[in-house]
């Protein structure tokens, strides 16, 4: 064991060492605040540059209804020229209404010479759209016909709560479970796949430097590969925190500089969340507070659990591979071919979450947190929704024991394949080298 601690020390300090290691701990963090804070900073951006819409209504009714907004000033004009084209021209496009709208849709359209923006199309649709409805209104001579349709019509907004037997009550938001789900997934494959590539390519260093030869001298392979694998997962534990701590802090910070908000924040007292529904209603309620009141049902504490059993199980059983395959190539390009089946499974895994997501009981997602080899992508989707916590055993257990089976058979394969030199190994020479004393 403690050979395996030297080790894990060697891998662990010789990564965090390097710059490259530093420069994307630091650097990262600032990359991704940057990722949410600057959209959020140029959406609150308005342009102060009013731009000219001509209007060629050969009708003359519906040009009245484009009312000019800070952003466009709609202006009639009688002929829709070739002057409007120029390259000095402040012309930002020309709406060309020939016919009854009402009798006829297609009868408008919109010139530019560039694409025409989505804002701009919007806006024309909305307020012609608005002017034939109330045209088609009146010409049924029916008093007050507008304000009886506005009357009857209800906008209706279905409250989601989740209850259990014992009547506690806990707000609860498709959309939000989703995106925390996907999340935790996309985290969860981008680590996976991160880290153990780290473990095979520094395997496949030591193996190209001949470094190997005299390490195994003193150590037994499978300790240099448990320690490598456990190394490595614990810098990618030191640096998940730091830029969990460095992102927090820095929109923290760029919240109260620039007077924005990336979420909610998720307060740390369990069952909270009925006070904060309370508050929220108090203070006006809205969307906002009701997507407040869906963070505050998410069950935190479950997912940060499950995330790190998750983790650990799937990157045992992906590192253990990556190792094995790292031990028995000779050159970066081999491993192309040794990869793409792992590639192939767990981008498997990410299709199969995407459409688990919208039937999370169903077959595929049922089937899909079970299976060892997808299990660590598919079940984080699915916890915030609810799981039955013998589903969450039975997908642990079978994690772990196929954990367990891959570090073996890989170990195996570990001991061999890193004193081989010069040659690939067939598929069949690998199963050879597990069943060999």
């Amino acid at each position: 064991m403690s050979k395996i601690w030297i080790i894990i020390q060697r891998e662990f300090m010789t990564r965090v060492k390097k710059k490259s290691f530093i420069l994307l701990t630091i650097l990262m963090p600032f990359i991704f605040a940057a990722l949410i804070m600057v959209p959020l900073m140029l959406a609150t951006i308005e342009g102060d540059e009013q731009k000219t819409v001509m209007v060629v209504d050969k009708t003359g009714r519906y040009v009245g209804s484009l009312k000019s907004t800070a952003n466009y000033a709609f202006v009639p004009t009688a002929d829709n020229k070739d002057e409007f084209y120029t390259e000095d021209s402040e012309v930002e496009a020309v709406v060309q209404i020939t016919a009854d709208l009402a009798k006829n849709p297609k009868a408008v359209t919109i010139y530019s010479p560039r694409e025409v923006k989505a804002e701009l199309l919007s806006y024309v649709e909305t307020c012609l759209g608005e002017q034939v409805r109330r045209e088609k209104l009146s010409a049924y001579n029916i008093p007050e016909l507008e304000t009886i349709i506005a009357d009857i019509q209800t906008d209706f907004h279905v409250a989601t709560v989740k209850r259990n037997a014992e009547g506690d009550e806990t707000s609860s938001n498709t959309y939000i479970a989703m995106t925390a789900g996907f999340i935790f997934t996309f985290l969860i494959y981008m680590f996976v796949m991160s880290y153990g590539g780290m473990v095979m390519q520094s395997v496949m260093e030591e193996k190209t430097n001949r470094i190997v030869e005299l390490m195994v001298s003193s150590v037994k392979p499978f300790q240099l590969m448990m320690g490598k694998i456990i190394g490595v997962a614990l810098v990618g534990f030191v640096q998940l925190a730091i830029w969990g701590v460095m992102l927090s802090i820095i929109l923290v910070v760029c919240g109260s500089v620039f007077g924005l908000s990336a979420a909610p924040a998720v307060p740390a007292v369990a069952g909270a969340d009925a006070q904060m529904a309370a508050v929220a209603q108090q203070a006006g309620g809205g969307e906002a507070a009701e997507i407040m009141s869906a963070l505050m049902g998410l069950p935190y504490a479950e997912l940060g659990i499950m995330f790190v059993l998750y983790f650990v199980g799937g990157y045992l059983l992906y590192a253990s591979f990556f190792a094995a395959v790292g031990a028995s190539i000779n050159a970066q390009e081999d491993s192309s071919q040794f990869i793409m089946p792992v590639v192939l499974i767990m981008v498997f895994g990410l299709y199969a979450a995407m459409y688990s997501a919208e039937n999370t009981n169903g077959p595929l997602a049922f089937w899909a947190s079970i299976f060892p080899l997808t299990s660590p992508i598919v079940m984080m989707v699915r916890i915030p929704f609810g799981v039955p916590w013998w589903e969450e055993v039975l997908s642990l257990g079978l994690l772990f024991a196929t954990s367990m089976a891959f570090v073996w058979i890989s170990a195996r394969i570990y001991r061999v394949g890193i004193l081989m030199y010069g040659k690939k190994p067939s598929l069949r020479e690998m199963l050879k080298w597990v069943r060999w004393r």
